[in-house]
Formats: C-alpha cells, sequence, structure tokens
C-alpha cells in the first residue's frame, strides 16, 4: 500500500474511546448516541460514568468512528456538551451491537 491509495482511509479499521462531560445523564444522550453509531454500522457501547460523564467506546471505520465523535461534538446532542476528550486505539473485535449501560 502506499500513501497515494485513499481507500485504506475508508476501510481501516479503529477503535474510538470518548468521554463526554456536561449535562449528559438523564437526557437520552446514551439513546441518541447508541442511534448515530448504528446509523454509521459500529459496534460498541454508551456507559454512564460518575461526574457528569459518559463513556462511548466505538469500533469499525476510522471514518465512520470520526463521524461519530464529530456528532457527539456538534452540539446537536440531548443535554448540553462541554468536553469530549477521545483516545484511539487498535480495535479489539470483542464487541456486537451497540449498547447502553
Amino acid at each position: 500500500m502506499n500513501d497515494l491509495d485513499d481507500t485504506s482511509a475508508t476501510t481501516e479499521q479503529a477503535r474510538l474511546t470518548a468521554w463526554v462531560h456536561g449535562h449528559v445523564h438523564g437526557v437520552g444522550f446514551r439513546w441518541w448516541t447508541r442511534a448515530r453509531a448504528l446509523e454509521l454500522g459500529l459496534v460498541g457501547s454508551a456507559t454512564n460514568l460518575p461526574a457528569r460523564r459518559v463513556e462511548v467506546v466505538a469500533e469499525g471505520p476510522r471514518d465512520a468512528c470520526e463521524r461519530l465523535l464529530a456528532a457527539l461534538r456538534s452540539g446537536g446532542t440531548p443535554g448540553e456538551v462541554e468536553h469530549v476528550a477521545e483516545q484511539w486505539s487498535e480495535p479489539k473485535g470483542d464487541r456486537t451491537g451497540f449498547v447502553e449501560r
């Protein structure tokens, strides 16, 4: 593969872990995230954490993960997102579907 092969950008698999901070509990945020992830063909989870945070783990094509991250930061989410921290890693392949926890 060379630098001119742009198909790798759309087919590269990735794992996104995003920590969403703000008023994101009790407002349908996890359900909304699950719906967006499924639309993008991603697998993973959205989990409530203490201190007004939700952890989103998504695996699938890198471009789809990037689109989910953009949606999380879009201002169009339920509740009020103050900050989104992200971490990228190799996919583990241990997920099926997208669940709310």
